[in-house]
Formats: structure tokens, C-alpha cells, sequence
């Protein structure tokens, strides 16, 4: 399960911005999960709720931001939702497209004293 490893990152990033702040207490953290991202968010919360254990938060509220995939197509400029890899333009119903949003995952904001 690599969203382990990821929490473990997660929790560095926390750590250090708050030694950055000299911040003694993270209030909240906000973590930007995209549905293209690869992470299953469920996994990564538990994940999280281990790996917390014996750090600055451990009783930090953690609240998770889903980023719904979108994609901009080649041919005619559309913007649209998608649900995967393989969702075609709704407008022109082509496939060649790019990912503008939902392969992210990210640590969005810290709430600390």
C-alpha cells in the first residue's frame, strides 16, 4: 500500500511548515486528493490515522478535497469532466486531450498557532 508512504510524506510536509511558522499546534490540514491521482483517498485517511501517531498531528483535523478530473480536447477546445483515461470529448467526441486538472495530490493549507 504506497498511500503509507505517502502519509508519511504528507506528515513531513505538515512538520516542517510548521517548524517554518514556529507553530506550535497544526488545527487543520487540507490534502487535495485528484481522481485521476492514483491515490485511493480511503486507504491514504487510514493510512494517515496510524501513521499521525506520536506526531504534531495526532489530533490535527484532516479534511480531504476530491479534484474531479477535467480535460481540455486538441480538436475543438472543449473543457470537460473526466471519469478516466479513456472518456471521449463530449463535443466532438474525440480522445486526443490534455489533463487540466485531477492528477494532483497535494497538501493545500495548514491551519497552526
Amino acid at each position: 500500500m504506497h498511500e503509507f508512504s505517502i502519509a508519511l510524506g504528507i506528515i513531513e510536509i505538515a512538520e516542517e511548515n510548521a517548524r517554518k511558522a514556529d507553530a506550535k499546534v497544526i488545527h487543520e490540514i487540507e490534502i487535495e486528493v485528484g481522481t485521476l491521482s492514483g491515490v485511493m483517498t480511503d486507504a491514504l485517511k487510514n493510512a494517515l490515522e496510524v501513521a499521525v501517531e506520536n506526531t504534531i498531528l495526532k489530533n490535527t483535523k484532516r479534511t480531504f478535497l476530491e479534484l474531479q478530473a477535467k480535460g481540455r480536447c486538441e480538436s475543438c477546445s472543449c473543457e470537460f469532466e473526466l471519469n478516466g483515461y479513456m472518456t471521449p470529448c463530449p463535443t466532438c467526441q474525440g480522445f486526443n486531450f490534455d489533463i487540466i486538472q485531477g492528477q494532483e495530490l497535494r497538501v493545500k493549507s495548514l491551519s497552526v498557532d
